[in-house]
């Protein structure tokens, strides 16, 4: 061997040693007491990672003609590098599909009832051995940094453990910390500025009957300059997080696992400024996201400036998208929906029906990718008149584009319906670039679209994906 060849193998060796140790798996066992599933069996690197169980449809909502698939498991730990994942569960695992597709997730079968799969970065994907009947969802965090310790000043803070402490009100300056293998029992409520809710822990709405929790919704937050950061929410007993005219609100990695009860719908910023949630998964039986304006006299009653990008979505009765009911906000406007991934919904996507003389305009849909399972409906712009509304008027559409979005799976009407209500509250200024369904281009003439009276500058165009 001459030097140079050593000097290779040298560089190679070091090379792949520095990738090994950049590998790092944080597991968070669950505390004493918590019920684990049945189903499934999780190891991330040789790691054992505990998985939890989430109900569909409790009382009063059991035995009703829908089927969500029944309770489903969740798991999550903290990754950094490549990571090595292995399920095992006593569910024949041969047809499992990794959603969504766009993660990249090829799982190698070892038999049966075991696979493994490789994660090159942080992922939230759901693991379908038989479809929506009994996933196992699996949340690969980033490492957490600068985690507030016991003790802090202005933390408040639940170690592992399971905690029942009802109502948490958390105020200006302060932090709620859920650490990993904390279960916390409860509803926070974020009043004030300069605040963060965060961790590896456990938000849980499980022992509350519907609309019967400790505050009104599960996270509440009126003020400037909140984040909620890291958490899994399970089993909202309403509305899930909420800003009330608020400005600056960030919610990031949060994970929700919902769809025990109805109205448990599961980001509704109200008459609130510059929100951004991201990298987010949501699962729900209402709305994944609804937009409303709630409050017609709060100081700055408009919704607007608002961003829901790289996140997951799963909706199991409602829609993945709601604007615009319950709103008597003068504007709706800024929204930006990006790079998402819609891997079940049940009612229309993308649902903009603006009222009480509401101005819904300058909304941005792009990078979308859906998986379609016959669905009638996919996107509706109308502005209407329905029970929500207490000013019996409609409102306006303008300036709505939706980019590269994808439906694919299996075939279905899939309805794209513009229509306004007169020729006042009408809907104007609407472009699809790059909207494809089943694999074929929106254009005008296209089987799902209609377009109805009072509709103005409708163009279909085809650009280079990306651009």
């Amino acid at each position: 061997m001459n030097g140079m060849t050593a000097l290779v193998l040298l560089t190679v060796a070091v090379g792949l040693a520095a990738g090994a140790a950049r590998a790092e798996v944080v597991t968070y066992p669950a505390p004493p007491g918590e019920p684990l599933s049945p189903d499934y069996e999780v190891w991330a690197d040789g790691k054992k990672v505990d998985v939890y169980r989430a109900r569909v449809l409790d009382p009063p909502f059991a035995g009703k003609s829908w089927d969500f698939g029944g309770p489903y498991s969740f798991a999550s730990f903290d990754m950094a590098g490549r990571v090595t994942v292995r399920i095992t569960s006593k569910k024949p695992l041969r047809n499992t599909v990794v959603r969504p597709q766009s993660a990249g997730v090829k799982p190698t079968m070892e038999s049966d009832n075991a696979l493994t799969f490789t994660l090159e970065a942080p992922r939230k994907v759901s693991i379908e051995p038989d479809g929506k009947k009994g996933p196992l969802l699996l949340f690969a965090n980033p490492l957490e940094s600068n985690a507030p310790k016991p003790g802090d000043a202005g933390v408040i803070y639940f170690g592992p453990g399971i905690h029942k402490p009802g109502r948490i009100d958390v105020r200006s300056g302060q932090t709620l910390y859920l650490a990993g293998g904390s279960v916390v029992k409860g509803a926070v409520v974020a009043e004030g500025d300069n605040i963060r809710i965060l961790g590896r822990g456990i938000l849980d709405g499980n022992d509350y009957e519907w609309r019967k929790g400790p505050y009104g919704v599960t996270v509440g937050v009126h003020g400037s300059n909140v984040e909620v950061n890291g958490i899994t929410i399970r089993g909202s007993s309403h509305w899930t997080i909420v800003p009330r005219a608020s400005h600056h609100v960030t919610v990031r990695n949060v994970k929700l696992c919902g769809s025990r009860v109805q109205n448990d719908d599961g980001i509704n910023p109200c008459n609130s400024q510059d929100v951004l949630i991201t990298d987010c998964f949501i699962r729900s039986d209402d709305d994944c996201v609804a937009l409303k304006g709630l409050n017609p006299n709060a100081l700055n009653a408009n919704v607007e400036r608002i961003t829901v990008e790289n996140c997951t979505l799963w909706c199991d009765r409602a829609r993945i998208f709601l604007l615009g009911h319950e709103s008597r906000a003068p504007f709706m406007r800024n929204i930006t929906l990006r790079n998402l991934d819609i891997i079940h919904f049940s009612m229309t996507a993308f649902l903009l029906e603006p009222g009480e003389e509401m101005r819904l305009e300058d909304v941005t849909v792009e990078n979308v990718r859906i998986h379609g399972e016959g669905q009638h409906e996919l996107i509706r712009l109308k502005p209407t008149v329905n029970q929500y509304m207490k000013v019996k008027t409609p409102g306006f559409i303008r300036n709505v584009v939706f980019r590269n979005v994808e439906v694919a799976g299996r075939p279905g009407p899939y309805r794209v319906q513009l229509a306004g209500a007169d020729a006042q509250h009408n809907v104007r200024q609407v472009i699809f670039e790059n909207v494809a369904i089943l694999g074929e281009r929106l254009v005008r003439g296209s089987a799902p679209l209609s377009i109805g009276g009072h509709v103005e500058d409708v163009q279909f165009l085809a650009t280079h994906q990306g651009k």
